[in-house]
């Protein structure tokens, strides 16, 4: 059956610009990480994207990487492009990324150009795309010159391969002598994607939103802190099927009663605001206005409007809940 999107797709989502540039991303964009690899049944992956464009995410996340295996993400994320979206693609926003390992010898990992280059070019052939919209580096290259791997970034803009560049986690020193560079090569950067969350402050530390006094914007990546802030863990089991019942990234020796008794008490706030913990988390993200978008993961259609839950109503804070959620936190 042919997809016909929901004609009010527009309406509920709200949009923010990515940093200083003229390019909005909807508050809440969606993440192919893990959930739309070799692994992922083709059914209900096509079933998030549709509804999460239904309800006005029109961005959506990838990067040469995602699986698992590596990717497979792109390529299943073309095939349900090319089904579903080839005459909406002037309504979406496509990143992807290339920083991690990919292939094998000297030249499939980092921040070098051939590697840049060539990621881009293998993005591109697996999403069955002409471009990109956002291009990132994704991780810093403590090896290759920064000049190199931010040349590579605009010859990407230069080609006609990606209309905007952007970084991924990186701290704000490294990100000033980026934005910088950049800037000289009259290819700005428009984004930082960093992982933050109620329970990940780093940013906060490292001072990094002030640092770049929105001229580059900051998209923020495991919002939820791999399924910690949602309600799956608050009795202190951990659910089988869960992240962390499966060992991936988030470790069952990691919930502690520590870990838990945290966790309520940060839902016990959620509730006093008529809200669901994830609900808070992200709402607690959004209410900085120099926070361009909150990337989320979906497993299921349900998820994904779980979290779409946050952009409801009051998402306000007030003095004596930002308190208490540091005190608890920080």
């Amino acid at each position: 059956m042919s997809y016909k999107p929901n004609t009010d797709r527009y309406e509920e989502m709200k949009y923010r610009y990515a940093g200083a540039s003229g390019l909005k991303l909807p508050e809440l964009s969606l993440g192919l990480w893990h959930n739309f690899g070799t692994v992922a049944d083709h059914g209900v992956a096509t079933d998030i994207l549709c509804s999460a464009f239904d309800h006005g995410i029109t961005h959506f996340d990838l990067a040469n990487n995602y699986g698992p295996e590596p990717g497979s993400a792109e390529t299943r994320f073309g095939q349900i492009l090319k089904k579903q979206f080839s005459s909406h693609r002037d309504e979406l926003i496509i990143s992807s990324k290339a920083g991690y390992l990919m292939w094998s010898g000297p030249y499939g990992d980092f921040g070098s150009r051939k590697y840049l280059l060539a990621s881009c070019d293998q993005s591109l052939k697996r999403m069955g795309l002409e471009y990109v919209d956002i291009f990132y580096h994704h991780r810093p290259d403590p090896n290759t010159p920064l000049e190199e791997t931010m040349g590579a970034l605009a010859t990407l803009v230069a080609q006609g391969k990606a209309l905007y560049v952007g970084i991924s986690n990186y701290h704000a020193k490294e990100a000033l002598q980026a934005k910088a560079l950049l800037d000289s090569m009259g290819c700005p950067c428009i984004l930082n994607q960093v992982r933050y969350s109620i329970l990940d402050r780093w940013t906060e530390e490292d001072n990094l939103l002030d640092a770049m006094d929105g001229k580059v914007g900051m998209i923020c990546f495991s919002p939820l802190a791999q399924g910690l802030l949602t309600s799956r863990y608050l009795d202190g089991r951990v659910p089988s099927g869960s992240r962390a019942s499966e060992n991936v990234f988030l470790k069952a020796k990691s919930i502690t009663p520590e870990v838990v008794e945290k966790l309520n008490k940060l839902d016990q706030i959620a509730k006093r605001r008529n809200q669901s913990l994830s609900e808070m988390a992200i709402s607690w993200l959004l209410k900085d206005e120099r926070v361009t978008s909150v990337l989320i993961g979906a497993s299921s259609v349900a998820q994904l409007d779980e979290n779409l839950k946050a952009l409801k109503g009051d998402t306000g804070f007030s003095k004596e809940d930002l308190k208490a959620i540091d005190e608890l936190t920080t």
